[in-house]
């Protein structure tokens, strides 16, 4: 409804509308995903409302230049051990101990608390404990509040709605080594074969109508992968990052990153996915690519297929979702990640939730951070 309010065009109202669905296991059709593609646009870059960005040497850049704007101002990082939770203690933190060659990183095992019920660090899983004042975790509400602390510490009402949280998400990601720079049927590639314009955006395909978006939710709410079938397809969101980024790749070769939607977390009768499902629906993705840019298929010399399950294995993603949980009108505001708990505080004194799982949600901006850290540093006083 909103984009029909503003557009004529069926292909760019499709197109815009995949910004309210992506990563939701919904359709341009679901209420409130109106709130989902405002999300994606209401912010600015170099003075571009609305725009993206692209982070030069990937997203662990971002990362590192966080990671050493805080050690400029004295921050103590153990990258190899904690990953997911800060610590903060009255003063300044012991480094780490050395790490042996071979070293395997080692997870948070648990939130510590003392005996009045605050947080006073955390357990990793070799048995090393980092004490603290304050705990910030950036992990999910699930993984946080499930998992790392102690669930008698918890309300159960709170408990509950955790467990509620809906984190389905439609979301496989490929991707992709080619030997050359895709050459698009509707803008073909200059004679010398450097990269034009759209090489350097984000290019959505399968997307001529919202009803091709609808119809390839629907058969992923009914547990079947979107198929190659008219009009049943995948929806694709390509962008080619070594475009911007020439040291990704080698000279003439480019990494193509592949965002498809929709498939469900577990296949028709109960199957997970396994390599055939998984090889089957990258073949899907790239014959879909293929009508759009002939010879792209035979320009792949590698691929790697995260489907919900390996986003969640691998990233810690709950159900895959990459927003820590739908970004519903249920979900949103003053009930994310469950209603009283919205400003960062949780029911353990000490313990605050920074991620995407808090509000406002997901996306990298930075704000549920520097939200959470101000909440901590007006506590940490009295801790």
């Amino acid at each position: 409804q909103i984009l029909d309010q503003w557009f004529e065009s069926e292909p760019l109202k499709a197109t815009l509308a995949t910004d309210a669905v992506i990563g939701a296991m919904a359709s341009p059709q679901t209420p409130s995903s109106g709130y989902v593609l405002l999300h994606h646009v209401m912010g600015a870059l170099e003075g571009q409302r609305g725009a993206w960005g692209y982070v030069a040497g990937g997203m662990g850049a971002l990362s590192q230049a966080i990671a050493s704007a805080a050690a400029a101002r004295g921050a103590h990082i153990f990258a190899e051990k904690v990953a997911g939770l800060c610590v903060r203690g009255a003063g300044t933190l012991a480094r780490a101990p050395e790490v042996p060659s071979g070293f395997c990183p080692q997870p948070v095992s648990r939130v510590l608390l003392g005996r009045d019920g605050r947080a006073q660090g955390v357990a990793l899983q070799d048995g090393t404990e980092v004490r603290s004042k304050v705990v910030l975790s950036n992990a999910s509400p699930q993984l946080t509040f499930l998992e790392l602390t102690p669930r008698e510490q918890l309300p159960k009402d709170f408990v509950q709605r955790i467990q509620q949280v809906d984190t389905c998400s439609p979301v496989t990601k490929i991707n992709v080594a080619v030997d050359r720079l895709p050459n698009f049927l509707a803008a073909p590639n200059a004679r010398d074969d450097q990269p034009l314009p759209h090489h350097q955006c984000s290019i959505h395909l399968n997307c001529e109508s919202s009803e091709l978006l609808h119809r390839a939710f629907a058969e992923a709410r009914d547990g079947r992968p979107s198929s190659r079938q008219v009009p049943l397809r995948p929806m694709i969101e390509l962008c080619i990052p070594s475009v911007l980024d020439p040291g990704l790749a080698p000279r003439g070769c480019h990494v193509v990153s592949l965002f498809t939607q929709y498939t469900p977390p577990v296949l028709p009768g109960g199957r997970p996915w396994d390599e055939a499902a998984r090889d089957a629906y990258a073949d899907t993705v790239f014959d879909c690519i293929e009508a759009y840019a002939p010879g792209f298929k035979a320009s792949v010399v590698g691929r790697d297929v995260l489907t919900p399950p390996d986003l969640e294995r691998i990233f810690g993603l709950p159900g895959g979702n990459i927003f820590h949980g739908a970004m519903s009108l249920d979900q949103l505001y003053f009930t994310r990640p469950a209603p009283g708990y919205s400003g960062y505080r949780c029911p353990v004194p000490g313990l605050y939730l920074c991620g995407s799982g808090a509000h406002p949600g997901g996306g990298v901006m930075g704000a549920a951070g520097r939200n959470a850290a101000r909440v901590a540093l007006e506590d940490f006083t009295w801790l």
